[in-house]
């Protein structure tokens, strides 16, 4: 039985605004959300995202000092454990009650954020305070703004707690163009994609996230899980330091109704077929029917 926990992603905890809790099953435990994109603007248009567009967002802008002291509060929370006795996290098995990171996502493009670098510094600075040395800090991206040398600087300040200190998700969902552009949901070009990873995999290291749902009831395939294969042997070809894929498929309720969850055992296959491809490490992450 997969935890009904692992399908709660909700942005939305008590009073705050721009941080939220999950259990997320990639990070096996607690991590600290911080939306950066509250306006829900993203520069792709992933029909796997469950975010509702339709719903006009509550925050437009970014309050920075209130983002900083709610990601304190919950650090307060997690660290004492009272977070475990609110009503959302009560049932949360005991082997993921444990607080693994914080993590830069929300509802759109983090690397858009203007001021990605010094939120980052912020958040460094509040895991020194509370005496957490070994919790992570993550920022998950699609790539598309890797190559922008301010993006970059921004996200070398993930390096300063040292190596271990850190996670960079970068989004590669493809392997062909058809199918990237199925999954970006914009016509946008894939190499560029793939040459962003490699530019900045040869400055920090990077962990490649890779979503295979289902659409319109069929999955990717073999045959683009080996294309992908050749576009992650590019990145790592290139000088890229790819410290692990990510195989995952859907565990919460997507916007497009056309998306749909691989069955775990198909999962398997289509990840051992990566694997057969690449030298790093390939982790699947199973999804949940959301109906039940």
């Amino acid at each position: 039985m997969k935890p009904a926990i692992l399908s709660e992603h909700s942005r939305q905890f008590a009073h705050l605004r721009f941080a939220y809790p999950v259990v997320s099953r990639r990070s096996r435990g607690l991590s600290l959300g911080l939306n950066v994109n509250p306006d829900k603007v993203c520069n792709f248009d992933c029909p796997y995202c469950q975010v509702d567009r339709t719903v006009a967002p509550r925050d437009k802008l970014v309050e920075f000092d209130v983002m900083v002291r709610e990601i304190d509060e919950l650090l307060e929370l997690a660290v004492s454990g009272e977070i475990w006795e609110t009503p959302r996290f009560a049932n949360t098995p005991r082997e993921l009650r444990r607080l693994n990171d914080i993590a830069f996502a929300g509802d759109g493009e983090p690397t858009t954020y203007p001021r990605l670098g010094q939120a980052i510094q912020a958040v460094a600075d509040l895991r020194a305070k509370h005496g957490l040395p070994d919790l992570k800090l993550i920022v998950l991206t699609n790539a598309l703004l890797l190559h922008r040398q301010d993006v970059l600087n921004a996200l070398l300040g993930l390096r300063q707690g040292g190596p271990g200190s850190y996670e960079l998700w970068a989004k590669l969902d493809a392997g062909t163009q058809p199918w990237f552009e199925q999954m970006a949901g914009r016509n946008l070009s894939l190499q560029r994609i793939v040459d962003n990873i490699a530019l900045c995999a040869r400055q920090l290291e990077v962990t490649i996230q890779s979503m295979i749902p289902t659409l319109d009831g069929k999955d990717p395939g073999e045959t683009e899980m080996v294309a992908m294969a050749g576009r992650i042997n590019e990145i790592t070809g290139a000088g890229g330091n790819i410290r692990l894929v990510q195989v995952y498929t859907t565990a919460r309720k997507p916007s497009n109704p056309r998306i749909g969850m691989v069955e775990d055992a198909r999962l398997d296959e289509l990840a051992d077929k990566l694997r057969q491809h690449v030298e790093v490490p390939v982790e699947v992450f199973y999804g949940r029917h959301w109906e039940t």
